[in-house]
């Protein structure tokens, strides 16, 4: 008889796409497999772009001059359809700067946006992070990221299905960095900016929480996103995208990614 942990096993290693199934998890092997799988997936290619558009639209948003930085580009498309952008990861590869989120090379107010997606839960030390964001950017300058949401289903999705950790009982807005691409806490936009937000905005006076808007979750979640196979057949593609818009009224059940846009409000040099 097949026990409950084997037969979830067996169900998760045939959800896994194939492609990803040979590599380990968070190689680097892993990731260009994920990427394959971006150019054969167009629901999940329309998530994206419109993910895209959102980053870029706060980024046009910034007034005042200055260079627009995208953080954990790796295979990240994101400068295909803005050449200008830096795109810096901590590992060296197709990017144009190898930086650290928590520190970087550029000068005091001197960047108009940072910008990422499924970044923000890999930073092990977000208060860091936040400190140095107010640093670079100019005033009225933006942090535009898309990353795992918090509701029902997207603490089941995260919690059991995703490899990822996804711990929203975490005390502390850090986690310990290890050796991985996996190393993550995928509830910490929830932790910091809502459940603590009081903190977050003592913690960080000249930073304000601009936005949060749920995004597109059933046509993502049938694609597969970038790790399992499509659930739906490419006919019915197009159903699935207009499941989207009907489906919005539940968002607050069922998004399993969220926008955020946090502005700086100080001055320069104050």
């Amino acid at each position: 008889m097949i026990s409950k942990m084997s037969l979830a096993q067996a169900i998760k290693q045939w959800a896994t796409h194939p492609l990803l199934r040979p590599h380990e998890l968070g190689s680097p092997e892993w990731f260009a497999a994920q990427s394959r799988l971006l150019d054969e997936k167009p629901l999940v290619q329309r998530c994206y772009a419109l993910w895209y558009d959102l980053l870029l639209r706060d980024a046009d948003s910034v007034r005042e001059p200055g260079a627009i930085v995208e953080l954990g580009s790796g295979s990240s498309r994101l400068k295909l359809r803005r050449p200008s952008i830096i795109a810096s990861d901590v590992v060296p590869g197709s990017v144009d700067l190898v930086a650290d989120g928590r520190s970087r090379p550029f000068r005091d107010a001197s960047v108009r946006a940072l910008l990422l997606t499924h970044v923000f839960h890999h930073i092990p030390d977000v208060a860091a992070f936040l400190r140095e964001a107010d640093r670079v950017l100019v005033p009225s300058g933006v942090i535009s990221m898309v990353d795992c949401a918090h509701t029902p289903f997207s603490r089941f999705f995260f919690g059991k299905v995703h490899p990822e950790p996804y711990r929203d009982d975490a005390r502390e807005w850090s986690f310990p960095p290890g050796n991985t691409m996996l190393d993550s806490n995928q509830a910490l936009t929830w932790i910091v900016f809502e459940r603590d937000r009081a903190k977050f905005e003592a913690a960080n006076p000249g930073l304000r929480i601009e936005r949060r808007r749920w995004l597109p979750w059933f046509s993502y979640l049938m694609s597969g996103g970038v790790n399992l196979r499509s659930f739906v057949p490419g006919p019915l593609e197009p159903v699935a995208r207009a499941a989207d818009w009907f489906l919005q009224p539940a968002d607050p059940l069922f998004a399993i990614h969220w926008h955020w846009t946090i502005r700086k409000t100080t001055p320069a040099g104050r």
